[in-house]
């Protein structure tokens, strides 16, 4: 869930300890002095529930149909929908304020439910930008980033910059993940509800409730939009490719493009190894044949492609389960059609 606090004490973040103030983090959930850097605590200026607030991260800057605008996710900028087109962007946001609005930049104006939670396999919206912005698309602990999207890589590695972890490094455990996420219809509570996505990418543990948003960037010499974050736990790291976000953006005749430097080619440094294509879009078709039968196992939350621990260039079935292990892990097989399985174990995956 996004990160929550009561308005009667100071703002809490139930988010592990170790956690909690990783490199950078504190400079993230303050006030800035206009123009604002993306990678920032931010949100809506409503979003609240009873005596509880929340807030999420402003990741980057966007340019769609010629029009500046911040990127985050829809259950930040848009309260899971629920939001009224114009309303005020916030920075920090009231998680970081004790609830209150008067410390805080108004920094956006919600552009409307553009993209409905879950549609295009996505959880992302946009605010039009003001002018207390950032223009040249800066994030905090990482600089203005190279604007071309990056296909994600099995092993890439990556590199984040949020509201509650600040700067914080990984690579891809797997892509083309199809994942269960759970979300809250409130700040801090209301029914819980689960949204299906596929073709996500994971990396291990980047993030903590409140960093939903954060734009995930290539970690190899160019700074290259990959992802964005939008769920995860205590072991793995939930993103829609920046490439989904695009689509959903331009659907219907559109333009969008992440703001940034023009920076030559993707990635300045040298490839760590990985499956070949052919062997990854093999195991996607042993992938796409049982991953159904994968999810009637209860504790099954998600199934992607990665590669195997002991053998960088051989690809596996990565399934993620939420279970100790027992009865749920025993029942998946070691191998799908020649391809070993490689099992994760994480706790109930949720928007952050």
């Amino acid at each position: 869930m996004r990160s929550s606090s009561s308005w009667i004490v100071p703002a809490f973040v139930l988010v592990p300890v170790s956690l909690a103030f990783a490199d950078g983090g504190p400079q993230h959930r303050v006030r800035q002095t206009p123009p604002v850097k993306m990678g920032t605590s931010g949100g809506s200026a409503n979003d609240r529930s009873g005596p509880y607030c929340c807030g999420g991260t402003l990741g980057s800057l966007v340019v769609r149909d010629g029009v500046l605008s911040i990127l985050s996710n829809n259950h930040v900028l848009a309260r899971s929908g629920s939001a009224g087109t114009g309303e005020d962007t916030i920075q920090p946001g009231l998680i970081d304020t004790n609830c209150s609005t008067n410390n805080t930049n108004i920094v956006g104006d919600y552009a409307g439910n553009l993209v409905p939670l879950g549609s295009a396999n996505v959880d992302a919206a946009i605010s039009t930008a003001r002018a207390t912005v950032d223009a040249t698309g800066a994030i905090l602990d990482v600089g203005v980033p190279c604007s071309a999207v990056q296909a994600p890589a099995i092993g890439m590695p990556v590199m984040k910059s949020g509201r509650t972890t600040g700067f914080t490094t990984g690579t891809i455990t797997s892509i083309n993940t199809s994942v269960t996420i759970q979300y809250s219809r409130k700040c801090n509570g209301g029914q819980h509800f689960n949204v299906n996505f596929t073709n996500q990418i994971l990396t291990g543990p980047m993030s903590a409730g409140g960093d939903s948003g954060s734009l995930l960037l290539s970690n190899d010499g160019t700074p290259n939009p990959v992802g964005l974050l939008f769920a995860g736990s205590a072991s793995v790291t939930v993103y829609n490719p920046a490439q989904s976000v695009v689509n959903a953006f331009t659907a219907g005749g559109h333009t969008f493009s992440f703001v940034g430097n023009s920076c030559g080619g993707l990635g300045g440094d040298q490839p760590a190894p990985a499956p070949s294509e052919e062997e990854i879009q093999a195991a996607m078709v042993a992938q796409v044949q049982h991953e159904a039968e994968l999810f009637t196992n209860p504790g099954v939350l998600g199934v992607g492609i990665g590669q195997a621990e002991d053998n960088p260039i051989e690809a596996v079935i990565v399934v993620y389960v939420d279970a100790p292990p027992g009865r749920a892990i025993a029942m998946i097989p070691n191998q799908i059609d020649g391809f070993r399985v490689r099992v994760i174990h994480t706790d109930k995956i949720v928007s952050q």
